[in-house]
């Protein structure tokens, strides 16, 4: 069966494209679109359908500007109530793409609109299943987004319906079947996914936690819900995007692509609430930056991150970036629903102190530097990973707030004498540094390289060792 995985690294997001006799089908696109525009057009096929496996939270998908561009017909499954125009399909229903045949399998649980679609190829067999967030690679669904949207369906009502759908709808198929889910590990939208992206279904039955044979449903819903942590601010308001609608992509890179000199962006950051965004890396950032500017780098999980701190998707952005990259920022920023930003500063950081206008930086300092201020004067460390790599392994004594926490707990940095930040890789460390600079916060250094380079010194750290993630 000719079916492609089109896999979005920095989001952990998978879209599937199909594609028999000239129809196509896309499955959970992306916001960009014209990456499955272009691969059905290298197939000479038309865009038949977009099927949506639920209303996503974690990103805005592009299942309107196709369906605009190429005419595809938009299909949820069951009890779906979008505000736009879209099939509604039946459980059992059937859609065909060329001489492949798509069956809607309803698998409420995650969301109560989460559907399944069986694939079916040109002989017959049963070829697959394209499961969205119902079931991943090592996990299933996270069933607490949709009470933050309508608030009677608990997490524990959702677990219970995905209990069901498991072992009711998912379960009884054939063991040599491909499971397609819509992410891997990365995302928020699951605990403890796999980084295979693909599998059988008989070997997720056998190693899939969430699969036992002998499970009942308390145990079920005990173990989905123990040590689920909170979801991103933005979830709930990327669902309700993806449930009303939105502008299409295009207006929005027509608003965002707005070249602003010095001067320019200068009376604009200070005549409306925009909010400065420096995307460059970590390194040149501490060298200079422009004051009250938050850092979150391109380079790495720039779009989740972005979701995570900055609370509100309507918030008006001005980007300050390295020069040809603003497309791609502008971009990242729409994959979950930033759809606001006014300018960009022309020619980057450079053009600003060309222009003389005023900057700021900040301090880090290596392991090795690390490793001596702590022996000679042990000073306050905040370890600001998340607190599953904290519990793998610290420096002794360090003080853990997740930076998606940051804001929360700003009371816990003292102004009046110096600490130390470090995370993983030195990423997330800027994060923190900025906002804390654009808070106030000055007597204060990061590690470069975060934990890992910290683990190659003498620093005291906690007994028990497990690898972490360097992000």
């Amino acid at each position: 069966m000719k079916i492609e995985q089109i896999y979005t690294g920095c989001l952990a997001h998978a879209a599937y494209y199909i594609e028999n006799n000239g129809e196509a089908a896309v499955f959970d696109p992306l916001r960009e679109v014209h990456p499955y525009i272009d691969r059905a057009k290298e197939d000479n096929a038309t865009i038949k359908y977009v099927f949506e496996t639920h209303f996503h939270a974690d990103f805005v998908s592009g299942h309107l500007d196709l369906s605009k561009k190429t005419g595809a017909e938009i299909v949820f499954g069951p009890s779906a109530k979008p505000g736009y125009p879209a099939t509604i399909a039946e459980d059992g229903q059937v859609f065909e793409i060329g001489e492949y045949k798509i069956k809607v399998i309803h698998t409420p649980g995650h969301t109560m609109e989460s559907t399944t679609y069986l694939l079916i190829d040109d002989q017959g067999k049963e070829h697959g299943i394209i499961t969205g967030d119902t079931l991943f690679i090592g996990d299933v669904g996270r069933p607490d987004l949709a009470q933050h949207v309508i608030s009677e369906l608990t997490e524990e009502k959702l677990a219970g319906h995905l209990y069901d759908s498991l072992r009711n709808k998912i379960m009884p198929l054939s063991d040599d079947l491909i499971v397609y889910p819509n992410h891997g590990a990365g995302s928020a939208c699951g605990k403890m996914m796999s980084t295979e992206t693909t599998d059988t279904l008989g070997h997720q039955k056998k190693v899939n936690y969430a699969l036992r044979e002998d499970m009942t449903k308390e145990e079920f819903i005990d173990a989905l819900l123990t040590g689920l942590t909170a979801p991103p601010g933005y979830f709930p308001q990327n669902v309700l995007m993806n449930i009303k609608g939105y502008d299409s992509l295009d207006e929005v890179m027509d608003r965002a692509i707005q070249p602003l000199l010095p001067d320019a962006f200068e009376v604009v950051a200070t005549e409306t609430d925009a909010l400065m965004l420096d995307t460059r890396n970590a390194e040149d950032f501490t060298k200079g930056f422009i004051p009250n500017s938050i850092n979150i780098g391109l380079e790495g999980s720039f779009a989740q991150w972005v979701g995570e701190m900055i609370p509100d998707v309507k918030q008006k952005i001005l980007l300050i970036i390295y020069p040809g990259k603003e497309k791609e920022a502008i971009t990242r920023l729409s994959r979950v629903g930033y759809d606001n930003t006014i300018g960009y500063l022309d020619m980057g950081f450079d053009a600003w102190k060309d222009a003389k206008k005023e900057f700021e930086t900040s301090k880090r300092i290596t392991a090795n530097e690390f490793e001596k201020s702590y022996i000679k004067e042990k000073p306050l460390v905040f370890d600001i990973r998340k607190k599953s790599e904290y519990d793998s392994e610290h420096i002794i004594d360090a003080v853990n707030i997740p930076l998606n926490e940051i804001n929360k707990h700003l009371a816990k940095f003292p102004k009046d004498k110096s600490f130390v930040l470090y995370c993983a890789g030195g990423y997330r460390s800027m994060i923190a540094s900025s906002i804390l600079k654009q808070r106030g916060w000055n007597q204060f250094v990061d590690v470069i390289g975060g934990f890992a380079e910290i683990a190659k010194t003498n620093v005291p750290k906690s007994e028990y060792i497990c690898p972490t993630t360097m992000l």
